[in-house]
């Protein structure tokens, strides 16, 4: 099991609302939570199959941004 943690521009719970679907559905992603309260508004994925970039083109095809912190 991994954990992926994600700079985004997720800024609001409805931006939030519109990815929900994506990353629930995904068999890929076990977990996930977005920190609104920081200043980078991390994205945390939990998973052991899925990779950074699908993360990354997930987000981007909700409408946002993301980018992998390393």
């Amino acid at each position: 099991m991994e954990i992926l943690v994600f700079r985004t521009n997720l800024t609001s719970t409805d931006h939030i609302g519109k990815l929900t679907p994506s990353l629930n559905h995904h068999p890929g992603i076990l977990e996930w939570n977005v920190d609104l309260n920081d200043r980078d508004n991390i994205l945390r994925i939990v998973s052991s199959t899925i990779s950074p970039s699908e993360v990354e083109q997930l987000v981007f095809q909700a409408g946002y941004f993301c980018r992998e912190l390393e």
